[in-house]
């Protein structure tokens, strides 16, 4: 694992930041280690600070008044989350849990306010991941509520693609049931659309790897 202040350094969130400030931000920064399947916080906790992954992953979800959960995001190492309350100081407006064994930083909301009021460049570098936020979430409603879940699926493979990096084949990070869920549907609807994609031609499913036999056809599904 990377040391705190090299992880932090390249991180969204400081990067960019003087050797200077980044000493400043890696002295209020609480390392906490929490196993498979353990949360961080529940929605409506009081929100005291906000996180960043050190290792692992963290799903941030909602649940509804019938038990189904919703999935917003899923964070991997050097992403920060739960950073609303950091302005507002309200409660947390989500839950949040580990996927895997997972390593965190955790910043104290009031320390990281003091920073950012003497540091511009922080306070434009956590504008920045807002903003970069919202456009996710944006896209996310979009995907939610005007594609049906053949068209949220691909989208989510081509992101994939773009991550990773990656033209012929990606690899899913999280399990399909996750999956699912961050797509807003079943499991038993996502392993159906998997099939009937495979069917099309356009992809072969091998486990967690998914081969991408047709890239300009799911690039217009």
């Amino acid at each position: 694992m990377q040391k705190k202040s090299e992880l932090l350094a390249t991180s969204l969130l400081f990067n960019g930041l003087p050797a200077e400030q980044l000493q400043k931000i890696v002295g209020i920064a609480v390392g906490k280690h929490y196993p498979k399947g353990a949360t961080i916080f529940h929605e409506g906790d009081p929100g005291i600070g906000f996180y960043l992954v050190a290792s692992g992953k963290v799903k941030v979800f909602k649940m509804s008044s019938d038990g189904k959960e919703q999935i917003l995001h899923i964070f991997g190492p050097g992403e920060p989350f739960g950073e609303v309350p950091v302005f507002h100081g309200t409660p947390f407006p989500a839950n949040a849990t580990t996927l895997v064994d997972t390593k965190v930083y955790f910043f104290p909301r009031h320390e990281f306010v003091d920073l950012m009021t003497n540091t511009p460049s922080l306070a434009l570098n956590m504008l920045a991941v807002l903003a970069l936020r919202l456009r996710r979430f944006a896209a996310q409603i979009e995907g939610l509520s005007l594609k049906e879940v053949p068209g949220r699926l691909a989208a989510h493979l081509r992101y994939l693609m773009d991550e990773q990096n990656r033209r012929d084949k990606v690899v899913l990070d999280i399990p399909k049931g996750q999956l699912a869920s961050l797509l807003g549907t079943s499991a038993e609807t996502l392993s159906r659309i998997f099939g009937k994609m495979a069917d099309d031609g356009l992809i072969r499913v091998e486990g967690k790897t998914i081969v991408i036999l047709d890239p300009e056809r799911l690039q217009d599904h």
